[in-house]
């Protein structure tokens, strides 16, 4: 009879301590909210095109442009918050977007579409980097790796509901009021967010932590053959959303039922939420690198439904599968953007990640938008995205390692000596 204790079971985490962490429930919600333009600005200027009588085509050019130049101009704001710390960089830019998106309707209908083309531009380069800055702030802020797994999940998973509480939201102030005043609250949340973020002392006091070596050396870590596939691959997993937003449309379009285009992808960003707060949990046994691929294979295989060309309630509870698993694999993409990347970039890094992601939706929503008259081939769109991406994964397993990091002699150092602890 063996005289040895069984091993104690790991408790399992709770959100109420993660959110009683210092800090947390501040810098996430902080976070939230001043990300809510991301779902609100295009929707808002869009109805204030169309409002003005500039027309629906101007509208979505405009709304276009916004996003388009807020994920181009993402590196450049990582790295400049890597270079200048958080603060720096956070208030400058919700100042300057929030004053660009409040003057579009004062200044817009005197200019012409050139000025209006330039502010929405202007807007959309400034928006403050506040996903990339909050996920290099949880190492310091959650020291125990458990907790920071479960923000991380809990993070990742929340980000969908932005895209459904911000375009009702703005839809309720445009009806009530007009778009001018939706521009408006969309840019008092924004500046009101990124402030409670950007003046915590944990965004305040972080510096990120001094590579050792050249600055060469910085570049090249920064562009490895794993780092590089890794973002490629989440072009496909962006490509797949994109192309799901856009086959919403197709379908609310042949059955006739408008709210379709709206419920598919609240389905799907539901399922994103329940999926983060499911993952966060617990702890997973497997590497981070393994977690990412079979995440990627649940992906794919939820969205093998769609291509049996299903009916409006099939097709909604089937969009649920692969949002609960984008969370799994987002999270499970920054911890290795995190190990990869060198430590003086690490906001730069997360930058190019999600970067990454949008290009992908970009292209998605411009493939599906011409194929949208083709059922099948619309249906098929979002697997092919996510088919890419897994076979882009698996071909970066050998680059990745056995552990998801770097080879030995690479390693980041602790944690500890990231970050300036408040």
């Amino acid at each position: 009879m063996s005289l040895t204790a069984p091993p104690t079971p790991t408790p399992r985490i709770t959100y109420g301590e993660v959110l009683g962490s210092p800090y947390v429930a501040r810098l996430l919600g902080g976070t939230l909210t001043g990300r809510l333009p991301n779902g609100m600005a295009p929707v808002a200027i869009l109805l204030w095109a169309t409002a003005s009588g500039h027309g629906i085509a101007f509208g979505g050019l405009l709304s276009a442009l916004y996003g388009l130049s807020s994920a181009l101009a993402q590196p450049v704001k990582g790295r400049l918050m890597d270079r200048h710390g958080q603060s720096a960089v956070h208030l400058p830019a919700a100042l300057l977007n929030s004053a660009l998106l409040v003057a579009l309707p004062v200044a817009g209908p005197y200019g012409g579409s050139g000025l209006a083309i330039a502010i929405v531009v202007g807007g959309g380069l400034t928006t403050p980097p506040l996903e990339a800055g909050l996920r290099a702030l949880w190492p310091s802020v959650l020291p125990d790796p458990r907790l920071r797994h479960a923000a991380l999940a809990l993070d990742t998973g929340t980000q969908g509901l932005l895209y459904i509480v911000g375009p009702l939201l703005v839809a309720a102030l445009a009806s009530a009021y007009n778009p001018a005043v939706a521009l408006a609250v969309t840019a008092a949340l924004g500046l009101a967010g990124t402030v409670v973020v950007a003046l915590a002392p944990p965004s305040r006091r972080w510096r990120p932590e001094q590579f050792e070596g050249q600055v060469e050396a910085r570049a090249q870590q920064l562009t490895t053959p794993a780092v590089l596939l890794l973002f490629v691959s989440l072009t496909g997993i962006g490509f797949a959303i994109g192309a799901m937003n856009v086959w919403s449309i197709a379908m609310a379009e042949h059955h006739e039922q408008d709210m379709l285009s709206g419920i598919i992808p609240a389905a799907f960003s539901t399922g994103s939420f329940l999926g983060g707060l499911i993952y966060g949990r617990r702890t997973w046994g497997g590497t981070t690198a393994n977690r990412l691929i079979s995440a990627g294979a649940v992906f794919l295989a939820g969205w093998l439904p769609l291509v049996a060309l299903p009916g409006p309630l099939a097709a909604t509870v089937a969009v649920a599968v692969p949002g609960a698993f984008l969370t799994v694999v987002v999270a499970c993409a920054y911890v290795t953007t995190d190990s990869l990347a060198p430590a003086g970039r690490i906001s730069e890094a997360y930058a190019w990640l999600i970067l990454s992601i949008g290009v992908g939706q970009s292209a998605g929503t411009a493939l599906a938008g011409r194929l949208a008259e083709q059922p099948l081939a619309s249906a098929a769109l979002p697997a092919a995205g996510a088919a890419v991406a897994l076979a882009v994964l698996l071909a970066a397993r050998r680059h990745l390692g056995p552990s998801g990091q770097l080879p030995r002699g690479r390693h980041r150092r602790p944690l500890r000596g990231r970050h300036k602890t408040p």
